[in-house]
């Protein structure tokens, strides 16, 4: 498989007062086109400027990422908002939804920014690609937290993005909805996509093949696991 992400020593420095903060401290990572990754840390590991720049939320201080063959280390704003659009789909701990508008619609809104033709039918295939076609109509408080994180994954499919990015994605759900969830994230891996999953939980991490683990801004290891099957009973090595 293709490199979809190469990130070749980024560094991450923030000023704070007189003191120099090293977010990201030589960071190198390789991911393949179709890899479920987890990014796994504690707070204060690193992670989420990782996930900030692997977004193109932010952009390092130094160093090299090229995303689906582009080197986006260096764009400018209105640059980056433009590859996010259209390289990368979201999935968000709070989901992120308008309140106002329908599942179908709140799919429709990268498609919008993106002036595509034909949204409502691509919208309508992302939910029901992930089992929402008969709550496309339903407000958000109308439907369940899991179904909720549903149209949040559908929403970044809706763009079919090179990657696919999740931030504690079952961070509000309860424990059988969030392993509902990531069979769902699992499944969408067995189809072909590209999913990179950050958590601090090791249960969450567990169902993806790869866990990428940074700790102080460095990769801390770097290892590919048996993924755990979502709802299978845990196995017990006493």
């Amino acid at each position: 498989m293709p490199e979809i992400i190469l990130c070749e020593d980024i560094h991450k420095e923030y000023k704070m007062g007189d003191e120099i903060v090293r977010a990201l401290d030589g960071v190198s990572l390789t991911i393949q086109e179709g890899e479920m990754v987890a990014i796994i840390g504690h707070s204060g590991s690193g992670k989420s400027t990782l996930m900030n720049v692997l977004g193109c939320l932010d952009t390092p201080t130094s160093g090299r990422y090229i995303l689906d063959g582009r080197d986006v280390s260096k764009l400018n704003d209105n640059q980056l908002a433009e590859v996010r659009n259209r390289k990368i789909g979201f999935v968000f701990q709070t989901f992120n939804l308008l309140s106002r508008t329908t599942a179908l619609e709140n799919v429709e809104v990268p498609l919008f920014y993106r002036g595509e033709r034909n949204a409502r039918k691509k919208s309508m295939e992302a939910l029901e690609r992930v089992g929402l076609a008969e709550r496309v109509h339903h407000f958000p408080n109308q439907l369940s937290g899991g179904q909720r994180q549903r149209v949040a994954i559908a929403r970044a499919l809706v763009i079919n993005p090179a990657i696919v990015l999740a931030d504690e994605p079952t961070g509000n759900l309860d424990s059988a909805t969030g392993i509902d969830i990531m069979r769902l994230f699992g499944e969408l891996h067995d189809q072909g996509s590209t999913i990179i999953i950050v958590t601090h939980e090791p249960d969450i991490a567990a169902y993806c093949p790869r866990h990428v683990s940074i700790r102080d801004g460095k990769i801390l290891s770097d290892k590919r696991t048996e993924p755990v099957i979502p709802g299978a009973p845990a196995v017990s090595h006493a």
